[in-house]
């Protein structure tokens, strides 16, 4: 969860200083990279970490109730942000009016938080592998107030060092893109990949160690705070700067989502893996990302 809410503060600080340097232009940079993230999450990390896992393992088995929990709230927060906006009729074009953002925002939070508590309070067995019981390693013993409290202050002090490497960061990022010609939207894929990296590396790392619950935790957590959390802090500072945002994405992004959708959810519907659904979900990654610099 930390990890989680780290990475969508760097996420956040780079969407916003491209915002704020970036003028009219950027106005669906947030869009694009809650998109990106989530696609990579969905097809590119998960697809990894299944193949990599039954490649090694054959088979992995996981809690389906978590899951299902987690992509049940992330496909209803994905539809009401990124959707939606292109089939309202208060305002012309995929945007939401003030209005719209601050409901749909206050939405986001909503149902982020309940999944939070689901997943930390009400039903945390249904977030811990299959053979729990017997493992020593999903019950650690919980640090001691010396070592959460220095590891706390050391996490927010890296987390300041890498928000402001971010902002010193994001404008060779645009820049780079422009001069090489390539559509916008490659910005927004950029900066997810780069912010995701920790959490993609520590998921891989789990599911070659056929753990593959921790893999998915770390990944659909990561997807649900990034959208859960950066459109409401995006809708913020939309709203006390007069930045107009645009959200809803065109055809050819919502063919894409909702077919990432699909696979995920019937790739995850048996609480067992193997390396096909890793191969076809990467297939579904590839073709994302052909078609955003290929459009």
């Amino acid at each position: 969860l930390l990890l989680a809410l780290a990475i969508t503060v760097i996420e956040v600080a780079l969407i916003v200083s491209l915002m704020l340097t970036g003028g009219p232009d950027t106005a669906a940079l947030a869009r694009d990279t809650v998109l990106a993230a989530v696609m990579i999450i969905l097809t590119g990390i998960i697809g990894i970490c299944i193949l990599a896992g039954g490649a090694r393992f054959k088979e992995q088995v996981f809690t389906l109730p978590g899951v299902s929990a987690a992509l049940v709230t992330l496909t209803a927060i994905l539809v009401l942000t990124l959707i939606l906006p292109n089939y309202t009729t208060s305002k012309a074009g995929p945007e939401y009016t003030q209005s719209q953002l601050i409901f749909v925002a206050i939405i986001c939070l909503v149902l982020y938080g309940a999944f939070v508590m689901v997943q930390t309070v009400r039903h945390r067995d249904f977030f811990l592998p299959p053979d729990a019981d017997g493992n020593e390693e999903t019950h650690a013993q919980p640090p001691t107030m010396k070592v959460a409290l220095i590891s706390t202050a050391l996490l927010l002090i890296c987390l300041g060092i890498v928000v402001l490497l971010a902002k010193a960061l994001a404008p060779d990022i645009e820049n780079t893109v422009v001069e090489l010609g390539a559509p916008k939207s490659l910005v927004g894929v950029i900066i997810a990949a780069v912010v995701l990296l920790p959490e993609g590396l520590a998921a891989y790392r789990a599911a070659k160690k056929n753990r593959l619950q921790t893999s998915l935790n770390l990944a659909l957590g990561s997807a649900l705070a990034s959208i859960g959390l950066t459109i409401p802090a995006v809708a913020i500072v939309s709203i006390f700067s007069g930045m107009t945002i645009t959200l809803g994405i065109d055809m050819k992004a919502t063919v894409l989502l909702l077919l990432a959708q699909f696979i995920i959810m019937l790739s995850l519907a048996t609480g067992r893996t193997n390396i096909l659904q890793g191969i076809v979900l990467l297939v579904i990654f590839m073709a994302y990302l052909f078609t955003t610099v290929v459009p």
